[in-house]
């Protein structure tokens, strides 16, 4: 049995900075999807992953009901708090291992979760608990999103890059549950799960501004593992990502450009 205790670990004590700043999902999103199952508002959509719950909230006013599957415990709190429709609800569960009852969903959705996730036995847990001709749909942002101006976006990278060596040096993937995301397609065609899968890419505009993409920064478990560990801003470049990203941005929220990867199987 694989252990995720790493893996919540690595999500507990950011939730407040992950709902704020993290982006919600593609407007298109639930017109493709709920075309592909053929379905017009399904009986029930399962976000998997649903951490502070972005992407099951987006399904409250498009589906009959709506299920939120987390284990980590500050991030399911979180998304309660945050969550006033009654036809969404969320559930301590697994991907693998939601407690669903077969065949109860019309759709099942992931968001940019499924690369901390066991892969054949989520599949095959979405075909268990997904209708047939339903769809299983798994996306992920192009990360960072286009903002403004190219020196936040160029910033965000570098930082990233020093974030990235750090996780090496102190060993905080060490114990990590991870899977490469680009072979997310190729996972699924292999997994047996499905009848037909494609990747495809959507489009989806929102706003931000200095003190927003300083906030996806924080929003990132590798950035907050490591100072928990005590590994100091200066060190991770954060101090100069700060100032230059301030200077680019400022404080009014500017047009920015998302791309998502949807890659989806049908059972």
């Amino acid at each position: 049995m694989t252990d995720f205790s790493v893996n919540i670990e690595r999500f507990t004590g950011f939730a407040d900075q992950y709902d704020k700043y993290r982006p919600a999902p593609p407007t298109i999103l639930a017109e493709v999807l709920t075309g592909l199952a053929c379905v017009p508002r399904p009986r029930l959509v399962v976000d998997l992953g649903s951490g502070t719950g972005l992407s099951t909230r987006y399904w409250a006013d498009k589906a009959e009901q709506v299920i939120g599957v987390e284990p980590t415990l500050d991030m399911r709190n979180r998304a309660e708090a945050q969550t006033g429709a009654a036809n969404v609800t969320y559930r301590e569960g697994f991907s693998h291992q939601t407690g669903l009852p077969e065949s109860c969903a019309q759709i099942v959705t992931c968001s940019q979760a499924l690369h901390w996730m066991e892969p054949q036995s989520t599949f095959e847990e979405a075909r268990r608990i997904l209708v047939p001709g339903g769809v299983f749909a798994a996306f992920d942002y192009d990360w960072p999103p286009t903002t403004s101006h190219w020196e936040a976006d160029a910033a965000y990278e570098v930082c990233s890059h020093k974030v990235k060596a750090a996780e090496e040096k102190y060993q905080i993937a060490h114990g990590l549950q991870r899977w490469q995301k680009h072979e997310h397609l190729k996972r699924m065609r292999e997994s047996g799960c499905f009848r037909y899968v494609k990747e495809i890419v959507v489009h989806h505009v929102e706003t931000g501004n200095a003190e927003r993409l300083i906030g996806l920064l924080f929003s990132q478990g590798s950035v907050m593992s490591l100072l928990k560990k005590g590994v100091t801003e200066q060190e991770l470049g954060i101090d100069v990502f700060r100032q230059i990203v301030q200077r680019a941005l400022g404080d009014t929220p500017q047009i920015w450009h998302w791309n998502s990867r949807v890659r989806y199987g049908i059972v």
